[in-house]
């Protein structure tokens, strides 16, 4: 059946003791990963690279390459010389060898030696370089001049769909992860480094080993993310800083087929139905219903990729009664029936 609107209110099983209500404290934002760790494993789940294909550039100042964009993510690290990049028209930022950045969206962006130079097109030097279709093969390329030398190794990633109110929406256009503040994220640019140039050589298994790397990186990215931007805006990663929010969401991840209602939800995270309400559209950016309801597609959108699942399984996994009333709530949250996006898989 479709998600209940926020005002329904659900009757608990007999029986059931209802847990103590109690008002929400000032969020202590203090806490990071205990219940927020377990729901970034779930949201992960569901946010897996599809594939990837490495790349590795040797890039000589004087340098500049701009890219219009890429389907998908990008994941760099850099040896050598600092570099700088700019995504759109936004300020160009300094990167240092070691850093990790992400571009989530693969939106458009400049890279170079020094801001400021006149930027060469990305794709036709990708073009010229590459083996066979886009993502079969790795690619390496050496440009620019004689002068200090910045090596680039790269994980293009492609994402499943998105939609609103799943994890990608949330993520800002570039994510730096400083290797000067963040311990892990030495070690995790050494075993990139490594996995690119292994992956040069193709063998047997290249393909399954860059996705997993690249899934082990995301992980890493968003949850230093997550440190870091929890006190800022409102979002999913700052309602998983949240504990009692937190609780909620993981209640959604685990059980995405229950007939959740604003009532139940709160009742799992100790709170009354207004304060739980008005904390998590505060936190979060939208209703706990909604939140239910983007979930539910995120999680069909994978299901839908096993041809072994009819549509009624489906629904019948993530909540519905029929597969009319998925399909339905699917087109409204992609803009296609699920027919139509399982034959795109």
């Amino acid at each position: 059946m479709p998600p209940a609107p926020a005002s329904t209110l659900e009757t608990p099983d007999p029986g059931t003791k209802r847990p103590e209500i109690r008002h929400a404290a000032r969020p202590d934002f203090r806490f990071r990963m205990h219940a927020s760790g377990d729901l970034l494993s779930r949201l992960l789940a569901h946010w897996r690279s599809d594939r990837a294909v490495t790349a590795r550039f040797t890039l000589s100042a004087p340098w500049a390459l701009r890219s219009d964009g890429v389907e998908g993510a990008l994941i760099r690290m850099a040896t050598g010389t600092p570099y700088w990049i700019a995504v759109g028209q936004d300020e160009p930022q300094r990167i240092e060898a070691g850093d990790i950045l992400m571009l989530p969206h693969g939106d458009t962006h400049t890279i170079s030696s020094t801001p400021g130079l006149p930027a060469r097109p990305f794709q036709p030097l990708i073009a010229a370089h590459q083996v066979g279709a886009h993502g079969e093969r790795p690619i390496v390329f050496s440009h620019g001049g004689d002068g200090a030398v910045t090596g680039m190794f790269s994980l293009h990633l492609w994402m499943p769909e998105s939609g609103v109110g799943t994890l990608v929406d949330t993520l800002p256009r570039l994510i730096v992860i400083r290797r000067s503040e963040a311990p892990m994220t030495a070690a995790l640019a050494q075993t990139m480094e490594s996995l690119v140039d292994q992956s040069l050589l193709q063998p047997p298994g290249w393909q399954l080993a860059t996705a997993r790397m690249a899934d082990l990186l995301l992980a890493h990215i968003l949850g230093e993310h997550l440190r870091a931007s929890a006190e800022r805006g409102a979002g999913m990663l700052r309602g998983m800083a949240d504990q009692g929010i937190a609780r909620a969401m993981l209640a959604i991840h685990d059980h995405p087929g229950r007939p959740w209602t604003v009532a139940t939800l709160a009742s799992a995270c100790h709170l009354s139905r207004t304060v739980f309400s008005e904390r998590f559209r505060h936190l979060v950016g939208m209703t706990p219903m909604q939140y239910l309801a983007s979930y539910r597609m995120a999680v069909a959108a994978e299901k839908l990729k096993d041809p072994a699942l009819t549509l009624d399984d489906i629904a019948a996994v993530v909540g519905y009664e029929s597969d009319k009333a998925f399909a339905r709530a699917f087109r409204r949250w992609n803009g296609m029936t699920p027919a139509a996006y399982a034959r795109r898989r």
